[in-house]
């Protein structure tokens, strides 16, 4: 089967919104066989929604479409594909009840009766019960047999509408597919993106029919086989084989697999080890215990932190010596180093990790240009040491060096 997305919204046109629900669908569909072969994008506009649609369901026959089903002026998803499939919107007080009492459940509040038009549906279509909003998902086909699944664009929504209702109605339209679309991930970092398609050498052109893409971020490169003319155990089977060849080709740069975070995969190597962690950060400003702490139960391994933004927090709390900063300046490997046993030392923990660096967009100089960075992290063995120059914006340099420090601490315990 193929389907055609179509995401609504002029937030999405515009950037202020990044659109993760076509990737979603995209990832999701791809598990069942079915192909996604085309993605538009309109804003809330009802003839550009219906040209879209209209478009998508003439090519493959099937569309899904995400947004424009809330309750305000600019929700135009319902009557414009209502008037493209030539069906009158009624009201549905079954609908109407369900919102009230989601209302009166969530908050203890009257429902405005602006949602009312969130149960006005098109005669013939089926409603899809939405259990984690207001807005139902609705279906629509025509004498042809072609259809349209609308869902809202809220992403925890449509996720849990996809997960609980869509995947399960398709499934049974698919039944068991021969074929599957199927993909392994392989992470790394702290290696660019050629100087890795250089290490794999032949691999990097892809193995056993299997492609390879190159996904480069700021936690480092992904590497993406996919597989899409196999059956699902013939591809997995070649998926997991070809993986393995790039985690050997690869080493000690490969962290994980599919989403692997690598905050959770230190937390769970400290947990191994009865090991506890305390960070001192000064340019990422509390980002790495952020990223610790967004990890369920990471209180059992993390303790705390110290923001040393000022050179006098550096001294008082981390115990950095007054010399060190003179001699070498607070960006720099010695100062790092301090900052780290410093922290671990205040804190009472067995291992202290520490960022200083310069994020910009000011502060750089030739001999420390903005971008550098330097990591330490100790307890683990010894005290490790790292320093980079990093490219790209503030934030990007803040985030590549919380993956940095926690790829140190990483590749330090896998020594223990």
């Amino acid at each position: 089967m193929q389907v055609e997305i179509v995401t609504i919204g002029d937030e999405l046109l515009l950037g202020f919104t990044i659109d993760t629900n076509a990737a979603y669908l995209a990832r999701t569909l791809a598990e069942i066989g079915i192909e996604i072969v085309h993605r538009t994008t309109v804003g809330d506009d009802e003839d550009r929604i219906a040209a879209a649609v209209r478009d998508g369901i003439e090519r493959t026959g099937a569309v899904i479409t995400t947004g424009g089903l809330g309750p305000t002026s600019d929700d135009r998803t319902r009557p414009a594909i209502a008037k493209l499939f030539g069906r009158e919107l009624v009201r549905d007080d079954g609908i109407v009840e369900q919102i009230r009492q989601r209302f009166w459940r969530m908050s203890s509040a009257k429902m405005p009766e602006t949602n009312i038009v969130q149960a006005m549906v098109p005669t013939g279509a089926h409603v899809l019960e939405n259990r984690h909003g207001t807005a139902p998902s609705l279906m629509l086909e025509d004498e042809k047999g072609r259809w349209v699944i609308m869902l809202p664009g809220v992403p925890r929504e449509m996720r849990g509408l996809t997960n609980d209702t869509i995947i399960p109605l398709l499934r049974e339209r698919v039944g068991a597919a021969p074929i599957a679309i199927v993909s392994r991930t392989v992470r790394t970092t702290g290696i660019g993106e050629s100087a890795l398609a250089e290490r794999l050498g032949d691999l990097a052109k892809g193995m056993d029919g299997l492609p390879l893409a190159f996904l480069p971020g700021w936690e480092g490169a992904d590497l993406r086989l996919t597989s899409n003319s196999l059956p699902v155990d013939a591809a997995v089977r070649a998926l997991d084989e070809a993986a393995q060849k790039l985690r050997e080709a690869v080493g000690s740069f490969v962290y994980g697999g599919e989403r692997d975070d690598l905050a959770a995969l230190v937390l769970a190597m400290c947990r191994e080890r009865s090991l506890t962690i305390a960070t001192a950060e000064s340019c990422t400003g509390g980002l790495l215990g952020a990223r610790v702490t967004a990890i369920p139960g990471s209180s059992d391994v993390y303790v705390g932190g110290v923001v040393a933004y000022d050179n006098s927090v550096k001294t008082k709390l981390l115990g950095v010596r007054d010399a060190s900063l003179s001699e070498h300046g607070a960006v720099s490997e010695q100062v790092a180093r301090e900052m780290a046993e410093g922290c671990a030392r205040a804190l009472g923990t067995r291992v202290g990790m520490a960022i200083t660096g310069i994020a910009g967009p000011g502060g750089g100089t030739a001999e420390k240009p903005v971008g550098t960075v330097w990591i330490a992290v100790a307890g683990a063995g010894d005290t490790r040491t790292l320093g980079r120059v990093y490219v790209g914006d503030r934030e990007e340099i803040r985030l590549r060096a919380t993956q940095a420090s926690l790829d140190q601490l990483r590749r330090a315990l896998a020594l223990l």
